[in-house]
C-alpha cells in the first residue's frame, strides 16, 4: 500500500474526472472515486482498476467517512483533486435562494470540508497535494450566473488562503481556472462548431494537473490558467 502513490478524486465522473483517472493509473496510482452515485463510475473503474465510493461534499460526516474507508484501504491520499460545482442561473432578482445556496455550499463549502479533512491528514504525514478545479468564473463573473461566480470565487479564495498557510508545511495547493468549455469524449455538438482545438481536451488539462502535482518545491506554483489557444480573454 505505501508502494503507490494514492490520489483521490472527488466528484468524479466523465470528461475530466474520467481523465485524470485514467493517466494517474496509468502512472502507476493507486486511484479512488467519490460520487454522491459512484454506481455511475463502474465502467470507469473497471477500465482503470480505480475504487469508487459514495461521497456528498457538504456533509462532514460523510467526508470524514470517505477519507477514513480510503485510508484504511489504501493509504493517506498523496494527491487530492475537487471537481464538484453547481449552480442556478437566471436573472439574480429571479433566483430561487434554496438552489443558490445548495449550488454555493457545492461549489465552495464542499470544497473546504473536503481540503479540511486531506490537510489533516497530509500535516501529519508532511506531504501532499489538493487541487481545486476551477472555472472562467472563477475569475469574471458573468451575467445571469451570480450562483456560478460566488462558488469558484470563493473556491479560489480558499486556494490561495490555503497555498499561503500550507506550501511552508510542505502541502502543496493547486488552483486551475478552466477558462473555456471542455470536450465531451462521446461527441460534442459544441467543439464541432468551434472547430479544432476550439474548446478544451480534458486529457490535455490532466495532463496539466500531474505535471502540477509533481512539480518541484523549490517552484511551486498555486494556480495555473489553461484555455485553448484560440480562446479570448
Amino acid at each position: 500500500m505505501a508502494d503507490k502513490e494514492v490520489a483521490l478524486i472527488v466528484g468524479a465522473g466523465e470528461g475530466l474526472s474520467a481523465s485524470l483517472a485514467r493517466l494517474c493509473a496509468s502512472q502507476g496510482m493507486d486511484v479512488a472515486l467519490a460520487a454522491r452515485s459512484p454506481g455511475k463510475l463502474d465502467d470507469l473503474c473497471k477500465e482503470t482498476g480505480a475504487t469508487a465510493y459514495e461521497c456528498d461534499v457538504i456533509d462532514g460526516a460523510s467526508v470524514d467517512a470517505l477519507f477514513d474507508t480510503v485510508v484504511a484501504e489504501k493509504g493517506v491520499p498523496n494527491l487530492v483533486v475537487y471537481n464538484p460545482s453547481a449552480r442556478a442561473r437566471g436573472p439574480i432578482t429571479d433566483l430561487d435562494r434554496e438552489e443558490v445556496k445548495n449550488a454555493v455550499l457545492i461549489t465552495c463549502y464542499g470544497g473546504f470540508v473536503v481540503a479540511q479533512k486531506a490537510a489533516e491528514l497530509m500535516l501529519e504525514r508532511g506531504s501532499g497535494s489538493i487541487l481545486f478545479t476551477g472555472a472562467s468564473a472563477s475569475v469574471k463573473g458573468y451575467p445571469n450566473s451570480s450562483s456560478f461566480a460566488i462558488g469558484k470565487f470563493g473556491l479560489r479564495g480558499l486556494a490561495q488562503s490555503m497555498a499561503r498557510e500550507l506550501h511552508p508545511q510542505n502541502i502543496h495547493i493547486g488552483h486551475f481556472v478552466i477558462d473555456g468549455g471542455i470536450v465531451k469524449k462521446s461527441g460534442d455538438d459544441r467543439a464541432a462548431a468551434r472547430g479544432d482545438d476550439g474548446m478544451l481536451d480534458p486529457d490535455a488539462i490532466a495532463e496539466s494537473y500531474l505535471q502540477f502535482h509533481r512539480q518541484h518545491r523549490s517552484a511551486w506554483a498555486w494556480e495555473l490558467e489553461v484555455r485553448p489557444w484560440v480562446e479570448k480573454f
